[in-house]
């Protein structure tokens, strides 16, 4: 999940991953300990295997009349972490010679999506992918669309097989958490307290996400304390990051779910003069978010791949309107998670030792 910060790097203390582990004194303040083993970055992705699908999809596609096709791909909302999916999105339009439309709501809202949708279907869109903000709200224009031969790809967050998307094409959120969890506690030494920063909780990827993460921490002196929406603001982020670490100075972890909301976390750590001390696990690659693990105020940030919803769903798209949906699922069957339905774009994890590999990976995708 995905949104855009307003947070400002500066100078930060680089005792990040693999530096000093954080414990409680006896004031409560939160000092540094032993040394943390250092958490160990993976940008690998599940790249091959969609080269691969991406491949098959072309050749069944090849001869087809794509003429007709106008594809639209809606997000949940405009920030900066959708511009790699916009730029896959647009390459694989180009690709494979169609056309389509982009949208994403300004600030987020249901109503803006909803309404984003129904003008979409008025300009004639042959399939769609969309990033769901509302699971139960989005049940309705998905049947409308399925009963008009308009196939719905869901990406970034998953959607119930009863709402009729014919696939799910992201991140396997509860491994994401599960990642970001581990990270903790590498990051904490096995031992603190942990405030979750997210944009909703009741959105089913920040759910798993945020269950994901829990669970990875079971065993272990790891706990969390507390768990803040934001709705969606950055702002409020920042907030009750602030509020956190001013008024529990037991609390030396922080994960932020949203986008934004690792960063936000970093600007109130470093504005309390905690850096590296209150340790920060994000999701996301926005670009605040990677110069704070360059800085060391976030140890470490969990990565969707954008890029890949945007570019591969293209080409499903396609696949689902021109060969129907039983071809495309033989075809994409091989690629899928044990659940079925998943389509997974992977996920990653980037800390201050793989952080040049993995932008020389952005600019290679044209997204450095």
């Amino acid at each position: 999940m995905v949104v855009a910060v307003v947070a400002t790097a500066g100078a930060c203390s680089k005792s990040g991953a693999g530096g000093s582990s954080s414990s409680s004194n006896s004031t409560g303040n939160v000092s540094s300990s032993s040394a943390a083993p250092a958490i160990k970055g993976d940008i690998t992705f599940n790249d091959t295997n969609l080269a691969k699908l991406d491949a098959a999809l072309k050749s069944a596609l090849a001869g087809k009349d794509l003429s007709k096709l106008h594809e639209a791909m809606v997000v949940n909302v405009a920030v900066d972490y959708w511009n790699a999916g916009k730029i896959g999105f647009t390459k694989g339009l180009a690709d494979l010679g169609v056309k389509g439309t982009y949208q994403a709501p300004a600030n987020g809202r249901l109503d803006q999506q909803l309404s984003i949708i129904q003008t979409l279907r008025g300009q004639g869109i042959t399939g769609m992918s969309v990033s769901a903000i509302d699971p139960t709200a989005i049940k309705a224009p998905i049947a409308s669309a399925n009963s008009a031969g308009i196939p719905v790809l869901a990406i970034d967050s998953p959607l119930p097989k009863e709402d009729g998307a014919a696939l799910y094409l992201g991140t396997p959120n509860y491994e994401a958490g599960q990642k970001a969890g581990e990270a903790m506690k590498q990051a904490l030494g096995g031992k603190g307290q942990v405030v979750v920063l997210v944009g909703s909780l009741t959105t089913s990827n920040a759910v798993e996400r945020i269950q994901g993460f829990e669970d990875a921490l079971k065993g272990s002196d790891v706990k969390v304390v507390q768990k803040l929406s934001d709705g969606m603001d950055a702002s409020k982020a920042l907030s009750n990051a602030q509020t956190v670490i001013q008024t529990n100075q037991n609390v030396n972890g922080l994960y932020g779910v949203y986008s934004y909301d690792g960063p936000s976390a970093a600007q109130a750590v470093q504005a309390a003069g905690k850096s590296g001390r209150v340790k920060v696990i994000s999701d996301d690659s926005d670009p605040q978010t990677l110069k704070f693990i360059k800085s060391g105020a976030i140890q470490a940030t969990v990565l969707q791949q954008p890029y890949q919803q945007g570019y591969t769903g293209a080409y499903l798209l396609a696949a689902l309107k021109v060969l129907g949906k039983d071809a495309t699922l033989n075809i994409v069957k091989p690629y899928l998670e044990s659940d079925g339905s998943t389509l997974s774009s992977g996920v990653g994890l980037v800390t201050q030792d793989n952080l040049s590999d993995y932008q020389a990976k952005l600019t290679q995708m044209g997204l450095g």
